[in-house]
Formats: C-alpha cells, structure tokens, sequence
C-alpha cells in the first residue's frame, strides 16, 4: 500500500492560535491528520522565514495528535508571497528538487492554505505534473466543535470526469473558428489550419497582423470577423474602422488617417479626428497598406509603437489604443527591397502574416462556399432558390476545373451566384441557365485584347520577338516557345512577380509546405535569361 504525502503550506491565520484555546478552532492543517478513515504519513509543512516560529509551534501540535505523521517543515525563502513570479519560481525550484517516488507514495498538494497566489502555483505545478499527484481541498464542519477535522475532497485533474471541462473549450474554438468562416465547412486543409492559427492569434495577441493574398480572397470580411470574435470576448470596446489605402492619395492621406487641425491647410475648416482616432479602444483594418506614401508610412510606425501621434498641422500629440490589421495583395518584401515600403514598417507588421489562398486554389471549398453564396442571395430576393441536380454538378465541374480561373476569387463566385438566383424562374436553376453563366464567366476571364489566356504558336512568336533572338528561338521547341510565351503574357498582365506566381502556381502552390511563388517563377524565367525587369 503506498504512502500518503500531503504538500502544503501553513496557514498563517487558521492555522496560528497560542493556547489551549487553539484546539476549539478548525485549523485546516492539524485536521488533515485527525481524519479517522486514512493517515497521513509525511507533510511537507512549506513556510516563509517570518512564519519559522509558528511553522515549529504547528509541527509539534502535529505530532501530539497524530504521532505516526512524520512532518517536515520546508523554508521557502520568499519575500513576498504574493508575488506570483517568486513564489511560482520558489515552488518550481523545490518541486524539481524533490526526490518524487508515485510508485510507492501518492501525493496531495493542500490549497486550502497559503495566498491566493501559493494556491494558483501549486494547482500549476500539479496541472503540469511537476508535483505527480492529485489537489486537496479541506473544509471546516457545517457545526464547528472541538474534534472534528471537518471534511476533504480530492481533485484528480486526470480524472475523465474533467474531459466534459476541455470538451467545452475545444468546442469553444471550434465555434470561434467557424465564426471567423461565416459558418462555412470548408474542406482545405491548407485554409482551415491557417484560420484556426489566426483565431487563437486574435483572441490572444494584440500585436499587428497582416493578411496578404489576391484581390477578392477575404481579407476584408476575414479582419471584421476577427473583430467581432474579439468584442464578444470584450478585448475591444470601439468601433472597427476600415479604409483601403489605394483610396488616400497627396496631402489627403495624412489628413484622413491622422486627422487635421483647423486651418492646416486650404480647405480645413474645421478639426478633423482622423481614422486612426476613430478606431481608439477597436480595430483599424488597412487594406491595400502597400499603397501608402513614405511619410504616413512613418507616421504610422509611430503611432502604432507608442499609441500616439501628431494630426496635421497640431503641435501637441493625441493617443489612440488601436489593434491593427492589415491588408495586402502585393509582396511587401519586393516593395521593401524597391524601397517603396519602409523595412522598419514591415518588421512592425509582419509578426503575424496569413497568406489566404485565392479560389482556384481551395477548389474543394467552391461547393460549400456555393451553397452558403446561395442561401445568402435567396435571403436577399425574398423567395427560396435551389439548383436542379443536373445544373449543380455542371457548375461545379467547370467551377473545379483549370478553365475557371476565378479571377476575382471569392467576388465573382458571389457575383455568378447572384446573376444566377436573380434569374432563375420559380426560384430554380436550371442547366441552360448555368451554360450561359459559363459563358458569360469565360467572357470575363479573356485578356483585355479579346485573347483567351491560351495562345496561337503565331501569337506566340510575336510575344518573344524582341526577348530573345532568332538564333535562340530556333533552338527552343514549339513547347517551350508556347509555355514560355503564356508566361510572358501573364507577367505582363500582373501587377508583380509574385501575383504572376500565384496565378501560374495556382494548384501546386496548395501541396507544398513553403510557397515562394515569385522565386519560382524567378528561376524559371532566368532559364531563358529572363528577368521580371526586362518584361
């Protein structure tokens, strides 16, 4: 049969007392030896070197009434015992040093005595299983007389009758997650790894984020789910303020994000507060934040640093506690290496950066995202609107498929969708009304000069003249001229090196664990002595 250790401190109220008049109180640490139905066999008596005499003077009370406990009075050498860092940091010390033997004793760490902060460390420790054993509760009878120990309850943080505790927090961040997914089951594994990362970021971390990905991926909708998430879980009180960068161009940048006194400039009126203001105690969502100027960059930086900032044309500063997440469907590190973004603005934002893949490559998200699309138009019309069997698995193939390269991403499903359940008659879709959708989608998806995204050899040669000489071009085959020549016409139909990388490794950019679409696409077009530059 193994031993029975208890672990604990003193209580240096309850338990204190001078007197006979001392044995007519519940003094929890004596009536954990006084219970008739188990005997304790060790206590570690733990004290601070204030409470030495009292830790001695309860030993031997101890010993009176239980003679077969052995207690060992333990100094802790702690100033102050509320600290949670030096008592945690005492307790683990000793924990680590103690000769633990769970083969031939059990141990019960005592929390009814000790601080507040004395008990938390010690639940930590058993928690982490640093102290191998189960939690002590002790309590004083309903009808205090002299004798009775009172009664006790062991807490086995092992025992399955607390999985229904961690049931109920992994089904919390399941539905966090799901929240931050407007309720979507989507299926990529790649996406909902990323989403379920980015909810325990936001409800942890105020830090900077930035989502990167193509224009229509979700960045918007993504950062105000984020938001909401954290206002259910009181982390912010204010407002969420978005603006998209591309929009705040010349002097009016300066004055829109960081507001305005009156009279600063031509036309200022009146004060102005600014965005950054608006979203004091919220989330400031900065779309397109590549598209900044060099000076609001900095002033940026500072206001996200310190909290505070000079509006235009003040000469005192205001504050604002905002929680920031940015957006961008560029790669900062190429306009930070062009010097068009600040590097020390990068390194600010980019402790937590989510890449969010474009449509065409979470294939196997389309249908959910099609059904949630179409309850959400149906709402929207008043009236229920559902696909026939045949016209679902038409649209679906062609949505799947390489054809459908979803430009817009998640804007020109929702867009189709809508077309569709608009003109759908009594409220269903048929096969001839998703043909037509299809074509009209293939019309959208053409080059601006008429010219599907596939070529003539003919067509061509005219993209590679002037990029390479005839000597060269002979020496390549039909192959590589028509593959070569497609991806010249996407890099220049790309706004940079890592959008065209995106839309030429739409699929396999999905399978492999580091994606670097733009060095890829830079090592390809180096084979034939190509560079972004020169296209």
């Amino acid at each position: 049969m193994k031993k029975k250790v208890v672990l604990g401190f003193l209580g240096t109220q309850l338990d204190g007392g001078n007197g006979a008049g001392r044995w007519e109180k519940w003094r929890p640490t004596v009536s954990l030896v006084q219970h008739a139905d188990f005997v304790v066999d060790r206590l570690e008596l733990l004290y601070t070197p204030r409470h030495e005499e009292l830790a001695h003077s309860l030993t031997a009370d101890i010993m009176s009434v239980s003679p077969e406990t052995k207690v060992r009075p333990v100094r802790l050498d702690l100033d102050d015992p509320w600290d949670f860092g030096e008592v945690y940091g005492a307790l683990f010390d000793w924990a680590r040093g103690y000769a633990f033997q769970p083969e031939r004793e059990e141990y019960w760490a005592h929390i009814t005595t000790g601080t507040h902060v004395a008990q938390i460390c010690l639940f930590l420790l058993v928690e982490a299983r640093y102290i191998p054993g189960v939690l002590l509760q002790s309590a004083p009878p309903k009808r205090q007389h002299a004798g009775d120990p009172g009664s006790y309850t062991l807490i086995d943080l092992d025992l399955s009758r607390y999985d229904a505790l961690a049931q109920r927090f992994e089904r919390e961040q399941r539905d966090a997650v799901s929240f931050l997914k407007s309720g979507i089951a989507t299926r990529n594994p790649h996406f909902n790894a990323l989403v379920e990362e980015i909810e325990r970021v936001a409800v942890r971390s105020r830090a900077p984020l930035l989502l990167t990905g193509p224009t229509g991926a979700g960045k918007s909708l993504l950062a105000r789910r984020m938001y909401e998430l954290k206002k259910a879980r009181h982390q912010v009180r204010g407002p969420f303020v978005e603006v998209n960068c591309a929009t705040l161009r010349g002097d009016g940048a300066a004055s829109a994000l960081f507001g305005h006194r009156r009279g600063a400039f031509t036309g200022a009126a009146a004060d102005r507060a600014g965005l950054l203001r608006s979203a004091d105690q919220g989330v400031l969502f900065l779309d397109e934040i590549g598209e900044l100027g060099l000076d609001e960059q900095a002033m940026l930086l500072k206001a996200i640093e310190e909290k505070r900032f000079y509006p235009v044309g003040a000469d005192r500063e205001v504050e604002s506690d905002f929680q920031l997440v940015a957006g961008t469907n560029c790669d900062l590190r190429e306009a930070v290496a062009a010097g068009r973004f600040r590097d020390d603005l990068f390194a600010r934002i980019n402790l937590w950066s989510y890449q969010l893949p474009g449509l065409a490559q979470r294939t196997e998200d389309i249908e959910p995202n099609l059904d949630f699309l179409l309850e959400q138009a149906a709402r929207d019309l008043g009236r229920l609107v559902r696909f026939s069997a045949e016209a679902k698995a038409r649209y679906l193939a062609f949505a799947q498929s390489r054809e459908a390269v979803w430009r817009g991403n998640f804007r020109d499903l929702a867009a189709s969708v809508t077309r569709l359940a608009t003109l759908a008659d009594s409220g269903r879709i048929a096969v001839a009304l998703v043909e037509a959708e299809i074509a009209r989608l293939s019309w959208l998806w053409q080059r601006e000069d008429g010219h599907s995204e596939s070529m003539a050899p003919a067509a061509a040669e005219e993209v590679l003249d002037g990029l390479l000489d005839a000597a060269a071009l002979q020496q390549m085959d039909l192959f590589d001229r028509l593959q070569l020549a497609q991806v010249v016409a996407v890099c220049r139909s790309s706004r940079s090196l890592s959008d065209a990388g995106r839309r030429l490794f739409n699929v396999s950019r999905g399978q492999r664990r580091v994606v670097n679409d733009a060095d890829r696409l830079r090592k390809y077009l180096a084979r034939w002595g190509l560079g972004w530059d020169s296209l």
